[in-house]
């Protein structure tokens, strides 16, 4: 069994990397073209991971190290997902569970859904004006809908048996949320989330570039672009996709593999 396991985990990163290294042949023959065909200056990625290694090693950058930049991104990203990943859990159990709130609302998280995120800024600049309230407010209001939906329907899919095994067993209120509906709904909640942080991610860079902010990776790739310092802002890029990846293959696969394991679906590789 651990023999599998590792073997599974090699082959995994095998994959991994080697789709990596596709990107960055592709950016290297980008590269070429550009510099060699049209005469204008393209970072390879060796230039931009030396710049990235020098940003790491604490050069500063528009006002700010390169990790405080992150960190300021970061924040700025968890307390609009956190906000918006608890009403939506909540709202979707709701609305999976009684049919005529999902009838009421479903419309205005379906109208909400199809709006893309940098279509929030005139909405986000009338309500908050430049800075930290139009750069949140753009996260929650783009990270709500997909984390509703996904609860709402992991809610209304779960099959009528387990219901009915729950009123044999006696569970009543609260305890048929907490010991049949979340856990039988819990990976469409989970992707749900997976979604929601990637549409906060990206929204969040590009209200950075946007609506006003003194700092945070966005901020500084916005600058890069004034300053014709690409390498730069091929160096955030590479940090955005880095911590995006983290979170979505390395965080979120533990969670959703933990879950198929406790709920006996075993992924197929």
């Amino acid at each position: 069994m651990i023999d599998r396991q590792i073997k599974d985990t090699a082959i995994k990163a095998i994959r991994y990397i080697t789709g990596i290294g596709i990107i960055f042949l592709l950016w290297h023959i980008a590269a070429t073209l550009a510099n060699h065909g049209r005469g204008v200056y393209f970072p390879t990625p060796l230039s931009t991971l030396s710049g990235l290694i020098d940003l790491l090693k604490g050069e500063q950058i528009y006002g700010a190290g390169i990790v405080d930049h992150t960190a300021v991104s970061l924040l700025r990203w968890f307390k609009g997902f956190a906000l918006a990943s608890l009403i939506g859990v909540v709202l979707g159990i709701a609305m999976g569970y009684y049919q005529f709130l999902f009838d009421l609302f479903i419309p205005v998280v379906t109208f909400l859904q199809i709006i893309p995120g940098l279509a929030w800024v005139p909405v986000a600049l009338l309500l908050f004006g430049l800075g930290e309230g139009a750069t949140f407010f753009m996260i929650f209001i783009t990270s709500l809908p997909p984390v509703i939906v996904n609860t709402a329907g992991g809610i209304r899919e779960t099959p009528p048996v387990y219901m009915r095994a729950s009123r044999m067993m006696g569970l009543k209120g609260p305890r048929t949320f907490f010991r049949i509906l979340i856990p039988a709904s819990s990976l469409s909640i989970i992707n749900g989330l997976r979604i929601a942080l990637a549409s906060g991610w990206r929204v969040l860079i590009a209200a950075e570039m946007v609506v006003g902010s003194a700092q945070g990776l966005g901020f500084v790739i916005i600058q890069s672009r004034w300053s014709l310092d690409f390498v730069s802002a091929f160096s955030v890029i590479i940090i955005i996709a880095a911590i995006g990846l983290f979170i979505e293959k390395v965080l979120f696969q533990i969670i959703e593999d933990n879950l198929r394991h406790k709920m006996g679906f075993e992924r197929i590789l």
